[in-house]
């Protein structure tokens, strides 16, 4: 199979020269994790994630988005999917850029992890259970912090989102990085005149994805690419015998377990 089957074409992107403000903008409108970063003719400068987003918009607003472009692998429309995945788990990129080929730079599509999870057959050898495959250190919170709290912890640890916990250690919800740029702490963030306080930002509660999906550690890895596909959500909350957290499966989790079952 090659990417060309399964890519999305014409993909929102966002020329080298406009603000970061901007982007953000577009990325809430279109409910994107990420946008292609073009010059004026249409060729790749990189991607722009929501990571990047929340990291330039925690200090200034005045910038263009072309400087903190990430480098993104080289994806062409007749590429195998499986050599697309390995690219990406290895870049650690959720959503690639196609181009028309390794000499021509000209973006024509995108290609993203869910693309590759709705069409690719699980390898045999890909871990039966859950528990094998997800991220078992979990940082949570609780729904009476501040979400510029968490918004610095989102940015310290690289995360994509921190599930929300009752007093009794039970999910109740999860807090994105898109929640909180939908939220508009950013924008308030970096278009006021005073930074805003800790304090003065939404608790996680107000702003948090709801209802919360969790999967018990016993079951399968299919059961999570189908939750995740099902309810279009980044990750899924693992929980122990007792109803606790015990870890998260993300899309980058059930790709690479999927990539390193096709090389074994």
């Amino acid at each position: 199979m090659n990417v060309s089957e399964i890519m999305s074409e014409g993909p929102v992107s966002v020329k080298e020269g406009v603000f970061v403000t901007h982007a953000r903008q577009l990325m809430r409108d279109h409910f994107l994790r990420s946008l292609v970063v073009v010059d004026e003719g249409n060729k790749l400068i990189g991607m722009l994630n929501d990571q990047d987003i929340l990291r330039v918009t925690s200090t200034r607003s005045n910038v263009t988005v072309g400087g903190y472009a990430r480098a993104s692998p080289t994806v062409t429309p007749d590429m195998d999917v499986m050599k697309s995945a390995k690219l990406m788990v290895q870049s650690k990129q959720n959503r690639v850029p196609v181009v028309v080929s390794t000499t021509d730079h000209t973006v024509v599509g995108v290609l993203s992890d869910v693309d590759i999870l709705r069409k690719v057959e699980i390898p045999g050898n890909v871990p039966k259970t859950i528990q094998a495959i997800m991220t078992k250190k979990v940082e949570t919170c609780s729904p009476d912090e501040r979400v510029a709290k968490i918004w610095g912890r989102i940015l310290e640890t690289d995360y994509t989102g921190i599930p929300v916990v009752s007093k009794k250690g039970e999910p109740i919800g999860m807090i994105t990085r898109r929640d909180i740029i939908k939220s508009g702490v950013v924008r308030i963030s970096v278009e006021d005149e005073r930074a805003i306080r800790p304090n003065d930002s939404p608790k996680v509660e107000t702003v948090m994805s709801t209802p919360t999906y969790t999967l018990s550690e016993s079951d399968s890895f299919r059961s999570a690419i189908e939750m995740i596909l099902h309810y279009d959500i980044g990750r899924v909350t693992i929980v122990n015998e007792k109803g606790k957290v015990s870890g998260i499966a993300d899309r980058q989790d059930l790709l690479r377990a999927i990539v390193s079952g096709w090389t074994e």
